[in-house]
């Protein structure tokens, strides 16, 4: 549930699947109920893992701070709303519930609930990562200035951890396989000088800079799915899936993020403006009841939601595509 949480006024009762996509139109608040969950879910794993000794109440203040960039967290409280934000969210049976005012500073206060959370969970932004990765740690771990969001830093982090030895989850190596399929190569990191660079299946070396958007994006899954960062208990967010890939690519992608989360009961959340992105998951859907949950976001603040395996919920995606199909029709006749 999210009462006034910044562009999201007002959606509540969302029975969530193992994979969840989120679809409006822009400034519908997508990207930002994303982060919302992203969030909540990352200060309740840095909480329970016990590297931070403080109150889960502190974690998740500054875990907004940092992922929103702002300077106040009451800066996030939807705009002229007069009640307080409120974020509930339940996961394996355990809810959490926090909210605050506009005049909050740097304190949750009524944070009541906790969810043993155990795994590593990631966010995956619309924008590539790999050739900002040194900046991005620069400016987080030495300069400690906004730029680059929590989202963008988490996940730099993740991808710094080497590729771990020894045998791998077989849902992870099989989609590691066909990733490598798909561009023709892999991307590694050198870590003396903190630099990416791709080399293809001829062995030939690139420069991170020269690898097409496409390459660089399929890269960040392979490169979690090999270092062991991704567990049974992640949670992975991709804002934007279908940024800088081909629509097989994407179908391919899919492919991947389903067979995962079947096998490994990993949840997905995604945010799309793709007619390829949400027609691939319908099909996916059709196979299995349950396993896609379609969220449409509407301006006017009626949000639909339903499984995918019982058709897709109006949205704007879909009625793009329609009018496209009819103008065709209307030229050819």
């Amino acid at each position: 549930m999210v009462n006034n949480f910044g562009k999201v006024a007002n959606l509540s009762n969302v029975q969530c699947s193992n994979i969840n996509v989120l679809v409006g139109e822009n400034s519908t608040g997508k990207t930002f109920l994303l982060k919302a969950l992203y969030s909540a879910v990352r200060a309740q794993e840095d909480f329970w893992r016990g590297e931070d000794k403080r109150p889960v109440a502190d974690i998740l203040a500054e875990k907004l701070k940092w992922t929103f960039q702002v300077e106040r967290i009451g800066d996030l409280v939807t705009k002229p709303a007069k009640e307080p934000l409120r974020f509930s969210m339940l996961l394996n049976d355990e809810e959490m519930k926090y909210g605050f005012s506009k005049d909050a500073t740097s304190k949750i206060i009524n944070l009541t609930g906790g969810i043993s959370k155990d795994g590593n969970s990631v966010f995956i932004p619309s924008k590539e990562v790999l050739s900002l990765y040194s900046i991005i740690l620069k400016s987080r771990e030495i300069d400690k200035v906004f730029g680059f969001d929590d989202t963008y830093y988490d996940l730099a982090k993740a991808l710094r951890i080497s590729p771990s030895r020894g045998k791998n989850y077989s849902a992870f190596a099989s989609a590691r396989e066909k990733v490598r399929n798909i561009i023709d190569g892999r991307v590694h990191l050198d870590e003396g000088s903190g630099k990416w660079y791709y080399k293809n299946n001829k062995s030939q070396k690139i420069t991170i800079g020269a690898t097409s958007e496409g390459i660089k994006k399929l890269s960040i899954l392979d490169r979690l799915l090999s270092n062991g960062y991704l567990t049974k208990n992640s949670i992975v967010f991709i804002d934007e899936l279908e940024a800088a890939l081909h629509p097989r690519a994407i179908c391919d992608f899919l492919d991947m993020i389903a067979a995962i989360s079947e096998v490994m009961g990993i949840q997905f959340f995604i945010t799309t403006h793709s007619y390829f992105v949400i027609k691939k998951l319908y099909l996916i859907a059709m196979k299995q009841k349950s396993l896609v949950t379609c969220v449409s976001l509407k301006e006017d603040g009626n949000h639909i939601y339903g499984d995918l395996y019982d058709g897709m919920p109006d949205n704007s995606i879909i009625d793009v595509s329609i009018d496209l199909y009819k103008q065709e029709i209307d030229e050819v006749l």
